[in-house]
């Protein structure tokens, strides 16, 4: 690892973000349970299913369906909400969040029992799987159950179970597969039956962008989980490498712009995306503290969001547009 960053000496300058007593217990308002929801990383959710659906309907315009869009939709969020739950119960049992310096989890503060936490995790994986199984059942793609339990699973062992994966560093690999390949490719498959070739340009951006909220968002935590013995990406790699790989993961989707700008024009709008992403770029590289990197995660998840709608209205808008009429 790196030498010891500005963020590492700070927290070690103050004992207080070393380790974090445990508040006295308190019932949780609902305003706990939708902040354990971590409502800034939903746009995640819905940028691969836009621009998913923006695929479909380039590729085949009287072909796509709403409602099986809404029901990946549906899926997508589901998936997200859980597995942020999940995560709030699984580092809160381990004590990881013991250390944290941002907002206080439902698991960790003790505002919950934790089962409870649990509960409510299985209980959106399981309302996720009915609705995949509904769109299965729709579609006759039955293979598409390997697919559906291979991301509950994922979800699950992120930070769950006695190996979780996102303690030895690779959970930007599997938030690639699954929060972009998978879960965009798999908007398109569901709608149109098929996966046209520009629907992986969009895959492969969704993934970077979720990529890059989660680097942000454990450059934030780079001390604490170093102490925790949460060994992300961004721990085994240091600050200033995970400060670069952040900032590529940010811009590499616009090649994906310059690429589909050439038989679509109107898609180049998504540099406007930038206006959202330059400031959260520069406040990582700056900010000192957990409150700014926490205004560029959520810069980051919104300039995802700004940049996959965009995009997908850049895909859509020429040919839901009429011709003009011929003289």
């Amino acid at each position: 690892m790196q030498g010891v960053s500005r963020r590492s000496q700070q927290h070690k300058a103050n004992p207080t973000q070393v380790k974090r007593a445990k508040p006295a217990q308190r019932r949780a308002t609902v305003g706990d349970w939708i902040e354990g929801a971590r409502l800034r990383t939903l746009p995640l959710a819905v940028v691969p299913v836009v621009l998913g659906t923006g695929a479909a309907i380039a590729a085949a315009p009287g072909e796509y369906h709403w409602v099986r869009a809404l029901a990946a939709l549906a899926v997508a969020l589901l998936l997200q909400i859980g597995v942020n739950y999940s995560n709030d119960y699984s580092d809160g049992i381990r004590g990881t969040d013991d250390h944290r310096v941002g907002p206080p989890r439902l698991t960790g503060s003790g505002a919950v029992e934790p089962r409870i936490v649990r509960n409510v995790a299985f209980a959106c994986f399981a309302a996720a799987a009915l609705v995949g199984l509904a769109l299965v059942i729709v579609t006759r793609q039955w293979w598409l159950i390997a697919v559906g339990v291979a991301s509950i699973l994922a979800a699950w062992y992120y930070t769950g179970g006695k190996r979780p994966y996102g303690y030895a560093g690779m959970g930007e690999l599997f938030v690639f597969v699954f929060f972009g390949l998978v879960a965009t490719l798999g908007t398109t498959y569901v709608q149109i039956l098929r996966i046209p070739g520009d629907a992986w340009w969009l895959a492969v951006a969704a993934g970077l962008f979720s990529c890059a909220v989660l680097m942000i968002n454990n450059i934030r935590d780079i001390a604490q989980d170093g102490v925790a013995g949460k060994r992300t990406l961004a721990v085994m790699v240091g600050e200033r490498t995970a400060l670069r790989l952040f900032t590529a993961m940010v811009l590499l989707p616009f090649v994906a712009t310059v690429l589909l700008g050439m038989l679509y024009p109107l898609v180049h709008f998504s540099w406007f995306a930038l206006l959202l992403l330059v400031p959260a770029l520069l406040i990582a590289w700056t900010g000192t503290t957990p409150k700014e990197q926490i205004l560029a995660l959520k810069l980051t998840s919104f300039g995802a969001l700004a940049w996959a709608l965009l995009m997908a209205a850049g895909l859509v808008f020429p040919i839901m547009t009429p011709a003009p009429p011929a003289f």
